[in-house]
């Protein structure tokens, strides 16, 4: 392994591109920035607040889950997010940043009535719409239930599909797009919804499949369940996760597992 940029202010939600180059929101910075195989990088867009999450739609351009900003604090000399959202935290946000012009649209703030409060990670479904997870904010005395919702990527339609849920952060898809994997960092479970309908809301998720806390797992942050090939348009925060053989799932979080269909698995490092 080798480092390729540095001194990224909390780098979050990479995403290959096909010549080589890879997008990373930075979470601190408020921006998207672009990094090229040779180091050097180019910041594409300013998307203020918190951009957590980033991932390609379906007309090319970045759909980025801004959380409306974290606290920090100085540790050696360096700025690290704290869990508790900030005095001036913003609303969150669903954004599209067009990567020629960088200029930045907000396509949602809220969903059936209620105000998004910290997207966290997106995945985009077949039929050209989006799963994000809305993680809520912390607070000194007090920390929000999230949700899941579902969006098309036109900006026509969201809804709300799952809540309440516990911190939910990374958010995938299995390889046939019938169930949809949710991991909650604080329970440390993972979740798994089948899912109704083609995409075209509203949708509705019923029952969860399998729960399960995985031993040395920690606080699962990221996960994604698709083909290998999928993966330049679903990269996901902190961690990577792919199907491995039929219907396993690496999970990233405190270690890296591998979770089988069944819910059992194994730390792997």
């Amino acid at each position: 392994m080798r480092e390729i940029a540095s001194g990224l202010q909390v780098p979050e939600g990479p995403v290959a591109l096909s010549d080589g180059s890879v997008l990373v929101v930075e979470i601190l910075g408020g921006c998207l920035t672009r990094i090229h195989p040779d180091g050097t990088r180019k910041r594409v867009a300013d998307t203020g607040g918190g951009p957590n999450g980033a991932a390609i739609g379906p007309d090319g351009r970045c759909f980025i889950c801004n959380s409306g900003g974290f606290a920090w604090a100085e540790h050696d000399g360096r700025r690290i997010p704290v869990a508790e959202a900030p005095a001036n935290a913003q609303p969150g946000s669903i954004q599209r940043v067009d990567l020629d012009s960088g200029q930045v649209e907000t396509l949602y703030t809220e969903a059936n009535g209620r105000m998004l409060r910290s997207p966290n990670d997106l995945v985009f479904d077949a039929h050209g719409g989006f799963w994000f997870t809305d993680y809520g904010k912390v607070y000194e005395r007090v920390r929000d239930r999230g949700a899941v919702c579902y969006a098309r990527a036109d900006g026509s339609f969201i809804e709300e599909v799952i809540a309440p849920l516990d911190s939910p952060n990374g958010i995938g898809l299995s390889a046939d797009g019938r169930a949809l994997f949710v991991a909650e960092t604080y329970t440390g479970n993972i979740l798994r919804f089948e899912i109704e309908g083609q995409g075209l809301g509203p949708l509705a998720a019923i029952g969860i499949e399998g729960t399960g806390h995985m031993v040395g797992l920690g606080k699962p942050c990221a996960l994604a369940a698709a083909h290998r090939a999928r993966l330049g348009r679903q990269q996901h925060a902190q961690a990577r996760g792919e199907l491995q053989g039929e219907g396993q799932l690496i999970v990233g979080g405190e270690a890296v597992a591998l979770l089988g269909p069944n819910g059992c698995g194994k730390t792997t490092c």
